[in-house]
């Protein structure tokens, strides 16, 4: 399995979510960019999967989610402020996410 041309190279999803659409949060004012990041995700048995996709407008929005929501979460580089705010929410809504200067 090959990785996107990014530098990061995401992992499939568990079996126990399998077998449901994968939840995914986009995070960001550059929404193109951040769509990017899903090609080349894995796929389920080699084929093509479909996503539900959620967009918030700035990183700060992530309060407003709940607990393990998302499988996958991709949002903007916070600034240095906001950056211990931002992981947190992250690993708190999402089994993965990717920090991106998108």
């Amino acid at each position: 399995m090959s990785c996107p041309r990014t530098s990061v190279c995401l992992s499939p999803l568990p079996a126990s979510q399998a077998a449901r659409t994968p939840r995914i949060l986009l995070g960001g004012q550059h929404q193109p960019t951040l769509l990017r990041y899903l090609d080349g995700w894995p796929r389920r048995k080699g084929r093509a999967t479909a996503f539900l996709i959620q967009f918030a407008d700035n990183n700060v929005a992530l309060g407003g989610f709940g607990n393990d929501r998302f499988d996958l979460a991709v949002v903007q580089s916070p600034s240095a402020e906001e950056a211990a705010e931002v992981i947190g929410h992250l690993t708190r809504i999402a089994s993965q996410g990717l920090i991106t200067r998108a």
